[in-house]
């Protein structure tokens, strides 16, 4: 046998042992209504986004032809960089290809050898890769634990201390005390770096995110920001001082060597901003919506947690999740189980997603066959 043949038997393996713990993941087109996309405010279907895209495509072609210190960077991407800045009330703004990179791209760069960050154990996956690549000591903290953070704030050090939140929790849809944080990190001489991922488009006057919302921008040292969920197009950028832009564009490794972003997707974010600013209503349907899919799942005698337009179904163990799944699929409906080690074990879920294009009439059938399948499966 060659180590090819043997490597590939050894996948076997690993894969069969994922199969036998229901953890096996397979690629699904799209079918059925959508309750499980970020996709909040149903802006990737609206023409206002695709006809500014076809405009863009036709005026400055496909590709961006290199990173953006070589040959990619554009106007297009200069003056959204001002726009997102002034969105999110900062002194500017840096767009990365995507959410993942910009995590990774600003933890790496900020964070010393001498640094302490305290991270939330429910926090993304891309926040806690980006703190392994970062230099500094790592203290994972148990979820909201306002003091467990102060005591990790307390801890003698030598240098830097940062909080690294998301302001809304993408599994748990559960929200992030950041006024306390704020007063947290300020009491410690600490910095707060807050992911508003979940919350761009759906918090705030402009709706930049909680932090706007309430008030903190000056006191957080950046946020990062998504294209791809409640804007409906792709993309992510981080909002803070200029200077943090100026340190970023020389270190963040994501972005120095990576492919600047098609140069249509500037189009795409500014037609996704002109949007939210027209219809605020979307927001505003979409908390109705989701405070009406608690309340229906309540009815049938389900639990669902959350605070935001995530609104998680804990099932337990994997295989009812992958069986909730598959029922909801075949009465019509798109809402997929997540499994560890997305979430922790023993608590695998539906993660329902509260969308503005979900009519009223389908958000209780769901409930209802939810509460069907899951009575059915007890019984």
């Amino acid at each position: 046998m060659t180590a090819l043949d043997d490597y590939r038997a050894e996948i076997d393996r690993s894969l069969s042992v994922l199969r036998e713990q229901g953890l096996l993941r397979r690629l699904r087109t799209p079918r059925g209504i959508d309750l499980v996309s970020n996709d909040y405010l149903g802006f990737a279907d609206d023409p206002a986004l695709v006809d500014a895209m076809r405009v863009a495509l036709a005026a400055c072609g496909a590709g961006s032809g290199g990173s953006r210190l070589l040959r990619g960077h554009r106007e297009a991407f200069a003056r959204l960089e001002e726009r997102l800045a002034a969105f999110c009330g900062a002194g500017a703004a840096l767009l990365f290809g995507s959410g993942y990179a910009a995590n990774l791209g600003l933890l790496q760069s900020v964070v010393g050898a001498e640094d302490v960050v305290l991270s939330d154990e429910r926090n993304h996956a891309s926040l806690i890769d980006g703190l392994r690549l970062a230099r500094g000591r790592r203290i994972v903290h148990s979820h909201v634990d306002l003091a467990a953070i102060e005591r990790g704030l307390g801890l003698p050090r030598s240098g830097r201390a940062f909080v690294v939140t998301e302001s809304v929790f993408s599994m748990d849809g559960d929200l992030a005390p950041l006024a306390e944080l704020v007063d947290l990190t300020e009491a410690h001489g600490a910095l707060l770096i807050v992911d508003e991922a979940h919350a761009t488009g759906l918090y705030g006057p402009r709706g930049s995110g909680r932090v706007e919302e309430l008030g903190l921008r000056e006191r957080v040292l950046a946020t990062v920001h998504t294209g791809g969920k409640a804007l409906g197009s792709a993309g992510a950028w981080v909002a803070g001082p200029a200077e943090l832009r100026d340190l970023l564009v020389n270190r963040a490794r994501s972005f120095i060597f990576s492919t600047a972003p098609l140069p249509v997707l500037a189009a795409a974010l500014d037609a996704g901003l002109d949007l939210l600013g027209r219809e605020p209503q979307r927001r505003a349907e979409v908390h109705r919506k989701a405070a009406l899919l608690r309340a229906t799942l309540a009815a049938e005698g389900v639990s669902a947690g959350g605070a935001s337009a995530i609104v998680p179904v804990v099932v337990g163990e994997n295989e009812g999740a992958l069986a909730l799944q598959d029922g909801l699929a075949a009465a019509g409906f798109d809402a997929r189980a997540i499994r560890p080690p997305t979430v922790p074990s023993g608590t695998a879920r539906l993660r329902v997603t509260a969308r503005y294009p979900v009519s009223d009439a389908d958000l209780l059938r769901f409930s209802a066959e939810t509460g069907r399948l899951l009575r059915a499966r007890a019984a």
